[in-house]
């Protein structure tokens, strides 16, 4: 697509095409033109037609699309807004200040770090192969992943380029976060070609392809594997440790790169949606850890246990009836949980999605590094269902009394359901259905923790206790993450925090901290998010008094997709101060 003509027939229909109309006109070619340029992305949201390429990641189209930035903002500004229909001027203020966010990111060059613990090819691959194939059905389907397969090479070898223009330019992941990398890369790679993390998407083709073509499908896959992707991964592996891992930086703060304080003071704008410093978000942390440590030590003194917080939390992490032994039974105990949810969530909101939700493992390739858990999307489009993914990796450092909140948090009533009402969202732009302002997104998965006691958890002091730890988790991150970016803390000082104000165990302290270096910001969105929500739930009970209705509310709450912070709010006041008497 060439979207520099394309954007140019837009702005040239100015004052001959409805603008209502040339606004539509370029939100479906802004959404096809992600699609071509994303085509993981497509494959997350069920768009057909991508899922046989990787992205472009040389430097040219790199630099191209960096180019292509302006263009949105040129053709939303030559629309007239005061003409639009009131949900068509919501589109329109979403869609410029995506658009100018994206512009104004453009000067910091995170495309020159596209390896870390958390991301990269070495666990994006596999993943993404396996969502294409959640959705797959005909052969076609599997055919488009053959070609994946084989262009894993090249994206490998981008992957790589930029890696060396970041070092050369001094932008690198820090060198203790990436001692794992190595081995996530080789496990991509096994000696046995069978077991590659690669091919478990054929592992279970569809019935409903004939005999002769599953053999064949699975049979070019391992040939591609042995072949190409697995020399390649190796080729990255030794560029990785043998020229990259060397270069890399001894510092941790995101303000000791080049431009470094300034990109931290711009993702953490991006990340809560609010105009709030990293010192101001760092002073709303310690307020809001000292009010939820003085819960917790309420709920010790309850529960009967003879000492102090310290003391309570060693007993949490090591008394033996508080872990599994077995992964099987963790995964299990998830499930059942997230399954006495779901029959409480009527009494909480008028409208339900319709897309279902699985609980699963992290993969083994990626569970070392990984946090305790994420939320995988599905999508209606592709009829692909929603996962939950469990880290069973260390089992003595997943207790049970954390469960209850973190199934709450990435299933249902969290993430889950809020990702799953916004896909399925009628009339609605697909930039919108698939919006994610994290402020937004995860602040209402902490949200949805908190509304645990509601649904008739949290019935013992222990698991209760872990529903104020994960909320504390969250509160030490806006502490931990600006106090080492922008305040100059040390990695140690930064777990030593953490392990003294909450009960989580110290490997998975350590890799949260790990995360929070090497994603910047994005840490700062849960609490914030919370808080906002928190906020005008109160106020919209004050305004509002006995009519206020707790169903109602949260649907007003997800009945728009994910929004800014500050567009949320509006609409929480319009519907309270316009609710019927």
């Amino acid at each position: 697509m060439d979207l520099a003509k394309a954007i140019d027939g837009i702005v040239a229909t100015r004052g001959q095409q409805p603008d209502g109309e040339r606004l539509h006109g370029l939100f479906d070619l802004h959404w096809r033109y992600t699609m071509q340029e994303s085509p993981e992305f497509a494959t997350y949201a069920g768009w057909p037609g991508h899922n046989h390429r990787w992205t472009d990641m040389s430097l040219a189209a790199v630099e191209r699309r960096n180019r292509e930035l302006e263009l949105p903002v040129r053709a939303i500004a030559s629309i007239d807004r005061a003409g639009l229909a009131p949900a068509d001027q919501l589109h329109y203020d979403l869609f410029r200040r995506n658009a100018e966010e994206a512009l104004e990111g453009r000067r910091f060059k995170g495309e020159l770090l596209p390896v870390s613990q958390m991301q990269g090819p070495q666990q994006d691959v596999a993943r993404f192969l396996m969502i294409a194939a959640s959705g797959a059905t005909g052969l076609a389907d599997f055919e488009d992943m053959l070609a994946r397969l084989e262009a894993i090479p090249a994206l490998l070898e981008q992957t790589a380029e930029l890696m060396r223009q970041g070092a050369a330019a001094g932008l690198t992941p820090p060198r203790v976060t990436l001692r794992d990398v190595p081995a996530q890369i080789l496990s991509q790679a096994p000696d046995d070609t069978a077991q590659s993390p690669l091919l478990a998407a054929f592992a279970r083709l569809p019935e409903t392809l004939a005999e002769a073509d599953r053999a064949r499908l699975q049979r070019e896959a391992t040939r591609l594997v042995a072949a190409k992707a697995a020399p390649a991964f190796r080729a990255l592996h030794a560029f990785f440790v043998d020229d990259y891992l060397p270069r890399t930086r001894e510092t941790v703060a995101l303000r000791d790169v080049p431009d470094g304080a300034a990109w931290y003071a711009f993702l953490a704008r991006q990340s809560t949606t609010t105009a709030l410093t990293p010192e101001e978000i760092h002073h709303i942390g310690l307020d809001e850890v000292k009010r939820i440590r003085g819960l917790m030590d309420e709920v010790i003194a309850g529960s009967g246990f003879d000492g102090g917080f310290q003391a309570f939390v060693e007993f949490l992490r090591t008394d033996d009836r508080f872990f599994f032994t077995r992964a099987e039974d963790l995964l299990a105990a998830y499930r059942d949980i997230t399954k006495r949810a779901d029959p409480e969530l009527v009494r909480l909101f008028g409208t339900l999605p319709r897309l279902p939700y699985g609980v699963r493992p992290v993969p083994a390739y990626a569970e070392k590094s990984q946090t305790t858990a994420y939320y995988e999307p599905g999508s209606p489009e592709a009829g692909r269902p929603g996962f939950f993914y469990a880290n069973t990796y260390d089992l003595r450092a997943r207790p049970r009394w954390e469960m209850e909140p973190l199934a709450l948090h990435e299933a249902v009533p969290g993430h889950h359901l809020q990702i799953a009402l916004a896909q399925e969202l009628p009339e609605m732009p697909h930039f919108r259905k698939h919006g994610f302002y994290t402020a937004y997104v995860e602040g209402w998965g902490l949200y949805a923790e908190s509304l645990g006691g509601e649904m008739g958890f949290y019935q013992d002091p222990y698991a209760r206790f872990g529903q104020l730890t994960y909320e504390v988790w969250r509160a030490i991150r806006l502490v931990v993450d600006t106090g080492l970016h922008a305040l100059g803390w040390k990695r140690q000082q930064a777990i030593d925090y953490f392990i003294q104000n909450a009960g989580k165990a110290e490997h998975d302290i350590t890799v949260e901290v790990d995360r929070y270096i090497v994603w910047p910001g994005q840490a700062l969105a849960y609490k914030i998010g919370e808080l906002k929500i928190k906020e005008l739930r109160a106020e919209c009970q004050r305004m509002m008094g006995a009519r206020f209705d707790l169903r109602g509310f949260h649907d007003q709450v997800l009945g728009e997709g994910a929004l800014p912070l500050d567009v949320l709010a509006r609409r929480l006041r319009a519907w309270a101060d316009g609710a019927p008497s």
